[in-house]
């Protein structure tokens, strides 16, 4: 039992991926799922990669809650399925992109430059609209 188990553990390490880029239209138009890791304020003022999911991380403070986020991302991403993150400026998506993919067994692409490089190569944008 010990072993198998082990090698669940193993094989889900194995799997697991970090890489950084930047954001480009192929990889949008590619469907990957596109978390977005910003605050809702930030959401507002700049909207969001067309098709993202907004999941706060960190809030305006820099508080987070690493389970409670965890919580959220599982509903929407597959262990083993690989997607992307995106912030302002990908100083927060290195930090929980290494998180979730060293850490965690998660395949994550960490968008480099964030919403922001995102808007200066005119990636498309949607307005935020916050669930009620």
């Amino acid at each position: 039992m010990r072993l198998w188990l082990l090698s669940l553990l193993m094989s889900a390490t194995l799997f697991a991926e970090y890489t950084r880029q930047p954001i480009d239209q192929p990889l949008v138009d590619s469907k990957i799922k596109i978390i977005d890791i910003r605050t809702p304020s930030e959401w507002k003022t700049t909207g969001l990669v067309k098709g993202s999911i907004p999941i706060m991380f960190f809030d305006e403070q820099g508080n987070y809650n690493a389970e409670a986020f965890l919580g959220k991302l599982n509903k929407v991403v597959k262990k083993g399925e690989k997607f992307a993150l995106i912030c302002n400026s990908g100083n927060r998506t290195q930090v929980v992109g290494t998180f979730l993919g060293k850490q965690q067994g998660y395949n994550v692409i960490d968008l480099a430059g964030g919403i922001q490089y995102a808007i200066g190569k005119k990636i498309t944008l949607e307005p935020y609209k916050p669930k009620p």
